[in-house]
């Protein structure tokens, strides 16, 4: 494990009450644009899953906090989309990489809105999806059904196995 995310996890342990805010920040940073690409959010997010079960970390606020930031960080991100439109290929970081957002296009106008619900699944899709729907101008009121359905089924699946696995080896091995 990469030194820096064994720090965090140790603090998160050794200070839950900042674990909610803290999977908040870690979930709308791993669903802004671009910026999921920067930090290894994902490996954190299921280490804390592991820490609420070996833990006892109380799971619910954690959850909750995951599941508003993701939907919160595509919400932003879809909103950039439709603000600035053809005028994000040209801001950096996406003009040093100027295949993202047609192959994000692509993705999108394959699989329209259940492409934003699959989207949130895969790392590099994840950070350009939403972003490519507000270009589209993909009706608001679908994206954000795709948007927060997936934010929960995609907190669940990063925090879930670790707090259920754990909690019941523990619970096993104090019988």
């Amino acid at each position: 494990m990469h030194p820096q995310i064994a720090v965090f996890l140790e603090f998160v342990r050794e200070h839950q009450e900042f674990a909610a805010p803290m999977v908040f920040l870690l979930a709308f940073g791993e669903s802004l644009a671009v910026v999921s690409l920067l930090i290894p959010a994902t490996i954190m997010l299921m280490g804390i899953g592991a820490l609420i079960g070996a833990s006892g970390i109380d799971f619910w606020p954690i959850y909750f906090g995951a599941v508003l930031g993701a939907g919160l960080g595509d919400w932003v991100s879809f909103w950039l989309g439709r603000h600035y439109h053809e005028q994000i290929a040209r801001m950096w970081p996406l003009s040093k990489h100027p295949d993202m957002l047609p192959k994000g296009h692509a993705f999108f106008e394959k699989w329209g809105w259940p492409g934003v619900f699959i989207g949130r699944f895969f790392g590099p899709l994840r950070a350009i999806v939403p972003l490519v729907a507000g270009t589209c101008e993909m009706p608001k009121a679908a994206f954000q059904i795709a948007n927060w359905t997936s934010a929960a089924a995609w907190a669940a699946l990063l925090l879930g196995p670790g707090s259920v696995g754990l909690s019941q080896v523990r619970d096993i091995l104090l019988r």
